[in-house]
Formats: structure tokens, sequence, C-alpha cells
């Protein structure tokens, strides 16, 4: 039987439920608005066409996840939302990857409609720079996306662990799944990683921006993160490649300035980002 470790941050929440049975996900929001987004008067600019959807990673609500870059990408005029999901027992980004798809489908028609934008740029962290290639893939979403920039992203599942503390308590597959299926749902080789790449990394018409640290001790390696595809349509970043003194680690990747600057240069792009591109390092 498959076993894996059991993360300190699941152990936490699974006290907390008492181990009880775990609800269908919700789609509520459980966390307030971070800085700058869901302004749904917010009128995309000839200049930033595309309103930007910014997709929390599992674990995480969109208020901690993307507090210093929501406002930041505001402050350069683009419309920000973000949104919680797949929000199981109170606990964010825990369900199941497929049914959370669903709801950033949702929750992008609904940005399209109060902006009247054709297409949203989608940037996400850890499985939210990979869930977004179910709805993608599987919902019909490719046709509303302009653009998906993962940082840290779950494209082919983790060899490692989904938060970054082990526990050191160990448990099969079919018991964690039911305290988080996300979770399940992400390491390499589950049905569900089988299932999403069985078409390919990528579909027509957007474009692929992977953005990953070498620091990285949640999705390992960290060389699964990255996309095939042609360079018209895909650009892989390692950020230490561009800023080499750079030592952040998975968890606070959305809170470095260096990640900052290379999802600024992706989303300037018609395309994918400029692997030219170099941020002045902080």
């Amino acid at each position: 039987m498959r076993r894996f470790r059991l993360t300190a941050l699941i152990m936490a929440f699974l006290l907390a439920l008492g181990l009880g049975a775990v609800p269908a996900a919700q789609a509520d929001s459980i966390s307030p608005d971070p800085p700058g987004a869901n302004d749904f008067t917010c009128r995309p600019s000839a200049a930033h066409p595309y309103p930007v959807v910014l997709v929390p990673g599992t674990f995480e609500t969109m208020a901690k996840n993307w507090s210093l870059l929501s406002p930041a990408l505001k402050e350069q005029g683009y419309c920000v939302f973000s949104l919680d999901y797949g929000v199981v027992n109170g606990v964010a980004a825990s369900g199941p990857v497929r049914d959370s798809a669903a709801e950033l489908g949702q929750f992008v028609d609904s940005v399209l409609a109060a902006t009247g934008a054709r297409q949203v740029d989608l940037v996400g962290h850890s499985q939210g720079g990979m869930m977004p290639r179910y709805y993608m893939g599987f919902l019909g979403g490719a046709k509303r996306v302009h653009h998906l920039i993962g940082i840290a992203p779950s494209n082919h599942g983790t060899q490692g662990l989904i938060a970054p503390s082990p526990a050191g308590m160990v448990l099969d597959t079919t018991a964690t799944s039911t305290l988080c299926q996300a979770c399940a749902d992400q390491y390499a080789g589950s049905a569900f990683m089988a299932e999403l790449n069985s078409i390919g990394d990528t579909v027509a018409g957007p474009a692929y921006t992977v953005i990953s640290t070498r620091y990285d001790e949640v999705v390992t390696p960290y060389t699964s993160q990255a996309l095939a595809g042609s360079p018209k349509q895909v650009t892989n970043l390692v950020l230490q490649d561009y800023c080499p003194l750079d030592t952040i680690e998975h968890d606070q990747a959305p809170d470095d300035p260096n990640v900052w600057a290379l999802v600024s240069n992706a989303l300037l792009q018609v395309g994918p980002a400029d692997p030219s591109f170099r941020p002045l390092c902080m």
C-alpha cells in the first residue's frame, strides 16, 4: 500500500475535525479580500486589458497568499481578483481538485461578466498554479484564459510534502484523501495527475509561464513543475537563474519581490514570459 508522510498542518486540522467525515467542498469565501482585489466595478485599461485572477495554494486563503502581490498589481494598473476555493470543514483549497477547478470556472465567469473582458490572466501558487490547467483542459476554460502563470505549481505532482513541515506520522492514501483530497490528488502518480496530464501539458490557446525555485521543499523535485511545450507558448523560469542569491522556498514564493518582477514581466507579454528579461534582484 502506498504511504506518505502527514504534514504538521494536516495534523492540526485533523485534530480540530475530530477525525470526522468531510463534506463536499464549498465555494464560500472564508477570508477577507486581499488589498486591492475584488473591485467588481474595475474596468480593464487598454494597457492592461486582461483582469488578473490570483489563485491560492493548498490550505491557503486568498487573504494570506496574496496580501502583498495583490496591491502591487493593483498599483500597476491591473484589475485584480481572487477567490477562496475547495473549502472543506473551513480548510481552504483542500477539496478535490476537479471540484475546485469548477469553482474557478464560475469565478472567472463572474469576473468576465463584471469587467466586460473576454479573457483573464491567471496567477496561481502551488495547487493554484496547477489546478487551472484542469479548468482549461477539461472544463472549457481555455477560451477564457489568456495566460496562466504558475508560481511553484504542482504540475506533475510531488514526490515530497504537500505542506512544509513533516510531522513524522505515516498514513495510507485512502485515509489521507478523506482528510485532504487535494493533497492525495497532488502526489506524483495519483489518478488525478494521470488524468490531468493525459492530454499533454498544454492546450491550444493560452500562454503558460512557470516560475520555480530550486529551494522548493514541497513540490519536489522542483524540475517537475516545468511544462513541455513550444517556446511560443511556454516559458519555464527558475528563479535562481536570474537571482542566484535568492533562497526563497515554496511557501513564501508569492511574497518574494523577485518573483513579483517575473510575474509582472509575464503579464506584459502577448505570449509567455520573456526569458531574456532580467529583474533587479533584491
